[in-house]
């Protein structure tokens, strides 16, 4: 780790995929409100916003039949599934900026994500990042306790070989914040997907936020020089 003036040297950026990568959580909403729907259960794009975003099926699932008192049908995730890479196929695309921006960073980064394997890498190849990123995709699947437990992105710095304290997280949801902050990182919030504009923020005050790729170089750069965003 290399410390430049009051900031630290960012040795690793670790990217959520959803809603940071690729522009995919409108999308999934619309998938999973449809689907319930079929079901006779109800719900809206606030309840994912506050209850869904950034955790793992297993964990929606579980708020599902909480909330309803409703076992799923044992193919419901397969279908969901089904469903949405269908609608990969002919809507996805990466939030506005991003394939630029990364052709332009100079930081080794990877990418860690609630997302299933299939997923996330059904999502990369068709956003044309599947090269890019290779093995350096890290999902939940791997990691005993999803977000927001730190495990994820503490496995991902392992093996990418990064000390935690030399890594910087973009998230896009808070349980994902809250697993960077408990790893130790730093954390900026990406906010500049679809699913948030004209949203409230839902990160704490505390966290720098940021909703246009093109300033993503800069903010680097503060980080590393000042310790801080200004």
């Amino acid at each position: 780790m290399a410390v430049q003036g009051n900031g630290m040297r960012i040795e690793l950026v670790i990217f959520d995929c959803d809603g940071v990568i690729a522009d995919s959580e409108l999308l999934s909403a619309d998938v999973m409100i449809a689907q319930l729907a079929e079901m006779g259960l109800s719900i809206g794009p606030e309840d994912i916003r506050r209850d869904f975003l950034g955790r793992s099926f297993p964990t929606v699932a579980k708020v599902i039949r909480e909330r309803f008192n409703r076992e799923l049908p044992a193919d419901f995730e397969a279908e969901y599934r089904r469903r949405l890479l269908l609608r990969f196929v002919e809507e996805l695309a990466p939030t506005p900026g991003f394939p630029e921006m990364l052709n332009g960073l100079r930081h080794p980064c990877c990418v860690a994500t609630s997302s299933s394997r299939p997923r996330v890498e059904r999502t990369l190849q068709l956003l044309g990042l599947s090269d890019f990123f290779g093995p350096r995709v890290f999902t939940a699947s791997q990691v005993a306790h999803g977000k927001p437990a730190p495990d994820l992105f503490l496995f991902a710095a392992e093996q990418m070989g990064v000390d935690p304290t030399a890594t910087l997280v973009i998230e896009d949801s808070l349980p994902g914040i809250e697993a960077a902050r408990a790893a130790g990182m730093r954390v900026l919030a990406y906010r500049g997907a679809s699913h948030l504009r004209g949203h409230p923020a839902m990160t704490p005050a505390d966290v720098p936020s940021f909703d246009n790729w093109n300033v993503f170089p800069h903010l680097l750069k503060q980080i590393e020089t000042l310790g801080e965003i200004r």
